[in-house]
């Protein structure tokens, strides 16, 4: 891009992902936060014995059982990020990356816009 220093944006065009940086040296870390978000907010669904599961009935489910923790694990992360651009290169610490966190259990194609702005 001939960008050496600047500002790259970030924004997820969607309601049920998210964009976070983290740790990208042990898998745990993301299975750990996870974890959390199903406990934060459960998605009600149907176990192997047939059985519903979940602590929450949740108003909004047109898209299904899914939808809503999805919303709500959206709202506790982040829909947009800004990353420092030196030397033509993010500036990113040894153990961090980008995810997009895809908060559905049934994911579908995303979009993510970007933005490079700087000389």
């Amino acid at each position: 891009t001939g960008i050496q220093v600047g500002v790259l944006h970030l924004t997820c065009l969607h309601t049920s992902a998210s964009l976070t940086i983290n740790e990208n040296a042990d898998p745990r870390v993301l299975e750990d936060l996870a974890a959390w978000m199903r406990r934060v907010a459960p998605q009600i669904g149907v176990n192997s014995l047939g059985e519903r599961e979940g602590y929450h009935r949740y108003r909004h489910d047109d898209e299904g059982d899914d939808d809503m923790p999805a919303h709500i694990r959206t709202a506790l992360t982040s829909q947009t990020l800004n990353l420092s651009v030196v030397g033509g290169r993010l500036q990113l610490g040894i153990w961090q990356a980008v995810y997009l966190c895809e908060w559905r259990a049934r994911g579908s194609s995303r979009r993510i816009a970007l933005h490079l702005l700087g000389s």
